[in-house]
């Protein structure tokens, strides 16, 4: 090559080379892509600075544009998961990074909102049990009328926006409205909250399925053997009530009950006893939401779980 005088490209040995190519890496964003290319002498060290870059921009909240008027706008649903900073998805923090309005649940990672850019401008629309300051149809014209207003806009919901989340209900009203809207899945609580707390919903020889229900549905239909896993969302306030009419629907008594607060984050706590036990372990504990209550044989997986305190 030298002596062509031709460019010789090695990237495997730089004492080799004669010339470099940038390690190049593109990002996707609702405004455009960017792409990074890093040159750092050795192609080696280039390809890993230019792999934590790219990792920053997918994990950190990093102002990836400048936020300027839009021709149209979009609205992105996005699941934040059960608490945790750690377990929203890359594609979250991109649409997290580019948004200009952020529309956020009391659950889901409240600890991102401080982070964001100090030009995105966050609406609090969380609901406490009982207290639902902003109802979803004004929730939903939220979304539609700043989308019209030419701004991107990120509902960030805890959980899964589509797992008893009034996730499909934006999305229609969206697009009845002609608003752009994509769907974020997210980690959710349903699943994560008993695995943080050791509880497999599925495990063989104790449970072969799982149904997922809030505290306000009927439960005569559901299966009533230990081995199908019962997971009710939003069930605090109801779990008198719940465990009573599981036990009357044919539950044993006896079936092993955890109740996982604030699961996902450095506040978790569990609380576990049996159906005839719990609704009044939770009362002396001062349970409070949120929560997610788990009913079946794989509760006794949990390092939480007692013998036979708990059957008693």
């Amino acid at each position: 090559c030298s002596a062509r005088r031709l460019w010789c490209i090695n990237a495997t040995d730089r004492r080799t080379a004669t010339a470099h190519v940038p390690a190049r890496h593109r990002v996707q964003t609702p405004d455009g892509p960017i792409d990074l290319a890093v040159t750092a002498g050795d192609p080696r060290r280039a390809v890993s600075i230019r792999n934590r870059l790219a990792e920053v921009l997918a994990t950190e909240i990093v102002p990836a544009t400048t936020h300027r008027p839009r021709q149209s706008g979009w609205v992105a649903l996005v699941g934040g998961g059960p608490g945790d900073e750690g377990l929203l998805t890359q594609r979250a923090y991109h649409l997290l990074s580019t948004a200009d309005v952020v529309v956020a649940d009391r659950l889901g990672p409240r600890s991102i909102l401080d982070r964001l850019p100090q030009t995105v401008r966050v609406i609090d629309v969380g609901k406490t049990p009982g207290h639902h300051p902003v109802p979803q149809h004004e929730i939903n014209q939220i979304l539609v009328d700043e989308a019209a207003a030419g701004h991107g806009v990120v509902r960030l919901k805890g959980g899964d926006p589509y797992v008893l989340g009034r996730g499909g209900e934006e999305r229609l009203a969206c697009e009845r409205a002609g608003v752009e809207v994509e769907v974020v899945p997210g980690v959710t609580s349903a699943v994560a909250v008993p695995a943080a707390a050791g509880i497999p919903i599925t495990h063989r020889g104790l449970s072969r399925g799982f149904t997922v229900v809030t505290g306000h549905d009927q439960l005569g239909a559901l299966p009533s053997g230990d081995d199908h896993t019962l997971v009710v969302l939003m069930g605090v306030t109801t779990l008198p009530t719940t465990t009573a009419d599981l036990i009357m629907n044919g539950r044993d008594a006896r079936c092993p009950v955890a109740v996982i607060e604030r699961g996902c984050t450095p506040e978790q706590r569990v609380t576990v006893g049996t159906l005839s036990t719990i609704a009044d372990r939770a009362r002396d504990r001062g349970v409070e939401s949120p929560a997610v209550v788990v009913v079946g044989a794989v509760v006794t997986l949990s390092p939480d779980w007692t013998i036979p305190a708990a059957h008693t």
